[in-house]
């Protein structure tokens, strides 16, 4: 059935419309519409702790192997370095950059990487638990993902699990040492690995006789025994061992389909020493406000 209005009875319904509007009667129904989406539980949210990250300070979030040890030897890693692992963390590290473009540079070695945000950001409101947990899932997400890759004839025979912290560090002088602190800790480890795994693979020994036969030793030490015994000069080793990954934004010349080239952000990988000052006055960029 087909209903008409006239003219007078549209004017009648727009008159009515306006008062309601005028009047409050909408607002105490709202009002009680959103108080009825409340609940008495909602108190426990007084529970939650505000962790935003101090402003102005450089932001890190350090991802760590758990039980990595363990993991490496089950899956068959080859010692004292396997390369393939080594890319495949490099790529997980990647991807998280992808993702997070207030990451300025990622430091990796052996079962870490460290992701520095720049000291402008708000992602995630500055809140270190969502920076953490994001990053660390991320992360571990991306090294399943891209496992076969890598690994294509080797199954995962459980979950690999990785830690996440975040720290601040206010000044850029606090930023490179903490990056030098962790490149240092690389060359460390690796020459030590380096010389304990060529005395059980290449010597015979024990890894208790191998442990035995290092203590107490320097690098000097580690060095005579890697070139007199094995003939290895550990300074011809892959950098990618000796000094760990660094990922890095840098503006790089790309191919236009119509010919020429223009410069676009992209992340870079290197193998380099970001101890001394050579990296940093090439980066300059790394260190300031955009």
């Amino acid at each position: 059935m087909l209903i008409r209005c006239s003219a007078s009875m549209i004017l009648i319904i727009c008159h009515s419309t306006a008062a309601f509007i005028r009047s409050n009667i909408w607002k105490k129904a709202f009002h009680f519409s959103a108080a009825m989406a409340k609940s008495k539980f909602e108190y426990v949210r007084l529970f939650e702790v505000d962790d935003r990250c101090l402003p102005n300070t450089w932001i890190v979030v350090r991802v760590d192997g758990k039980g990595f040890h363990k993991f490496s030897t089950e899956h068959g890693y080859e010692k004292p370095n396997d390369i393939k692992a080594l890319s495949l963390m490099n790529r997980a590290a990647t991807s998280v950059m992808e993702e997070f473009k207030d990451i300025c540079l990622a430091y990796g070695q052996s079962d870490e990487y460290s992701f520095v945000f720049r000291k402008e950001t708000q992602a995630y409101s500055r809140r270190s638990a969502k920076l953490s947990t994001n990053v660390c899932s991320l992360f571990t997400s991306a090294f399943v993902y891209y496992w076969n890759e890598y690994f294509p004839t080797i199954k995962p025979r459980y979950p690999p699990v990785f830690d996440g912290r975040t720290v601040l560090y206010p000044s850029n002088q606090n930023i490179r040492d903490y990056l030098s602190w962790r490149q240092a800790d690389c060359h460390i480890n690796n020459l030590y690995n380096t010389t304990f795994w060529a005395l059980i693979l290449k010597g015979g020994l024990t890894p208790t006789e191998a442990e035995n036969k290092l203590k107490g030793t320097l690098s000097g030490d580690k060095n005579e025994i890697l070139f007199s015994q094995f003939a290895i000069n550990y300074n011809t080793e892959p950098e990618m061992l000796r000094k760990g990954t660094v990922l890095v934004r840098r503006k790089v010349p790309v191919a236009l389909p119509n010919g020429g080239t223009r410069e676009k952000s992209q992340i870079v990988q290197e193998h380099v020493d970001i101890i001394g000052d050579e990296f940093w006055n090439t980066n300059t960029h790394l260190l300031t406000l955009t």
